[in-house]
């Protein structure tokens, strides 16, 4: 009995260890010449086919380099508040409707203050339980992807966070 439970624990793991090392060895291939905007999707998607906690989505602004910028595509994972800390990069809706994505620099009152790496100012907004969308789970990214390339791609149409000035 003690076999067939370890067995069942230790299958799923194993598969999703071989999905992520077929999809890193992908994204190897790929690097010499730099990734694709589509080669950097299609590797996030690989990641969140079977894990219904992670979403994918595109990154808008330069406030997070060197960590991701423009075209870069992140992995976002849904946590529950009370397990942010200082340094994760939180995904959340700010006071004007956007989705922004900068790191957690201090705890304060009514939840955590973010800035972007490159922000002078740490953003008017708090992260709280309320607008908390997740934290960067995984990142790649891309060289970006011709106007022309994006009406021709096959891929799914993803949603974009903002990496900006602090507002």
């Amino acid at each position: 009995m003690k076999i067939k439970a370890a067995v069942r624990l230790i299958l799923p793991v194993s598969t999703m260890m071989l999905a992520i090392m077929a999809t890193t060895a992908a994204a190897k291939e790929r690097s010499d010449a730099g990734m694709t905007y589509d080669g950097a999707v299609s590797d996030a998607l690989a990641i969140t086919a079977h894990r219904p906690e992670l979403n994918v989505v595109r990154v808008a602004g330069q406030s997070m380099l060197p960590y991701f910028g423009d075209d870069a595509v992140v992995v976002v994972k849904k946590i529950d508040a009370a397990r942010l800390r200082v340094g994760m990069i939180a995904v959340y809706v700010n006071r004007f409707g956007e989705k922004v994505a900068h790191r957690i620099i201090a705890p304060v009152a009514g939840g955590w203050q973010v800035k972007g790496y490159n922000n002078a100012e740490a953003d008017s907004t708090v992260v709280n339980a309320g607008n908390l969308l997740g934290i960067v789970y995984a990142t790649f990214n891309s060289s970006g992807r011709a106007p022309v390339a994006m009406a021709a791609s096959n891929l799914p149409s993803i949603e974009t966070v903002y990496a900006a000035p602090a507002r």
